[in-house]
């Protein structure tokens, strides 16, 4: 079934979340002798197909462009300012695996599958997530800046494939902006995002739980984060999780939301 949702969305544009809205209102109209099955169908081919719902798509865009720019502004402001090496000894015993560079990269599906779905949710959801995911990035860009960090990354030789993919890794991602890492904060949200989502089978759920431990082990086995990074990263995204789903924080965010797609769609339809 769970497969089946994504797919009927994919090839039809129905999504599962305006179905069941559909659902409720049939049953409420049967309760009230008002049933129409024209004006139901009437109703859904009003709505554009979509992958998910369209009060999502702001929220999904802004997140992915305010991430990038928290990590990459920090990035070209603190970039020559003094850092902090917070490696430990258990850090030191912890070895270089470069195959995990595997799950390190390919992490990157599974956050856009886990958004896509958080985002499918009912809009009270997706603005207690969202809003949490906001204040997330807005605490890391704090301690990007006011305690820049860095560490020492071993010296690989130029053999094998996966630790050329590493050089690669290690050309393009300079040691910095490693506290809290962003790397596991995102792959623990997409965790708790769908945790007590009943609609979504339990071998997903624990798939996300597995895969979202396995990128926080990768960060350590890649010496791209130190344990520290990695306690950061989730205690954070548990922490904004829980404030995001206050009623003024959420609520702050929906108004700010609804406004944006206001002025978004009706500049659509000029």
């Amino acid at each position: 079934m769970f497969f089946e949702d994504i797919l009927r969305t994919l090839v039809t544009g129905e999504s599962p979340c305006y179905t069941d809205r559909v659902k409720k209102y049939r049953a409420r109209s049967v309760d009230q002798g008002d049933f129409s099955v024209e004006r139901i169908m009437s109703e859904k081919k009003t709505k554009p197909a979509a992958l998910m719902p369209r009060y999502s798509y702001f929220a999904v865009i802004f997140a992915f462009l305010f991430n990038t720019l928290v990590y990459t502004g920090s990035r070209w402001i603190a970039g020559k300012w003094p850092h902090h090496n917070i490696e430990t000894p258990a850090d030191r015993m912890i070895p270089f695996f470069a195959p995990s560079a595997a799950v390190y990269l390919g992490c990157y599906l599974f956050w856009a599958v886990n958004y896509i779905l958080i985002a499918r949710q009912e809009k009270e959801e997706v603005c207690r997530f969202f809003a949490g995911d906001f204040i997330s990035r807005v605490v890391c860009l704090v301690c990007f800046l006011a305690f820049p960090t860095t560490n020492v990354r071993p010296e690989l030789p130029p053999d094998g494939f996966w630790n050329q993919v590493m050089l690669w890794v290690y050309s393009v991602d300079a040691a910095d902006n490693l506290f809290p890492s962003i790397h596991c904060l995102v792959s623990w949200f997409c965790y708790i995002g769908i945790r007590d989502r009943e609609e979504i089978p339990v071998w997903y759920r624990r798939f996300s739980c597995v895969m979202a431990l396995l990128v926080c082990v990768s960060t350590l086995t890649t010496k791209q984060h130190v344990l520290v990074d990695v306690a950061g990263g989730i205690l954070l995204a548990e922490l904004c999780f829980r404030i995001g789903k206050r009623p003024e924080v959420s609520g702050a965010y929906r108004k700010i939301l609804d406004k944006v797609n206001d002025r978004m769609y009706r500049y659509v339809r000029k």
